[in-house]
């Protein structure tokens, strides 16, 4: 697994980012894989996660109902679509995978991480 993310970039309180994790092996199918983000001077923390099907997701309290994460297993693409952002939601977001049947919400749960993608968003 090999990740890498991209689609970050700078936009306005409301608007909307959609962010791509892509995987260059083989084994994208086969994981758990989620978004983590980290802004300046705080700890890496949870976004959301999907199950390797796509079946199942699960969102931290702060972007429910306006982030939706989905992946495309036939591209070994995994995406984070952000709405009405905030702009504590400025952040480098990082994309995951966790080779596990069980999703996870902390970084040590993860196996593989991408390099990064930064979002600022301007009040």
């Amino acid at each position: 697994v090999q990740l890498q993310a991209c689609g970050g970039g700078l936009v306005q309180a409301g608007g909307s980012l959609r962010l791509s994790c892509a995987d260059s092996g083989r084994a994208f199918g086969s994981y758990y894989t989620g978004w983590f983000r980290q802004a300046p001077g705080k700890e890496r923390e949870f976004v959301a996660t999907i199950s390797w099907s796509g079946g199942a997701t699960y969102y931290a309290d702060s972007v429910k109902g306006r982030f939706t994460i989905s992946r495309d297993n036939a591209k070994n693409t995994m995406y984070l679509l952000m709405n009405s952002l905030k702009p504590e939601d400025t952040a480098i977001y990082y994309c995951a995978a966790r080779g596990s049947m069980y999703y996870g919400v902390r970084p040590s749960q993860y196996d593989y991480w991408g390099q990064g993608t930064l979002v600022t968003v301007s009040s």
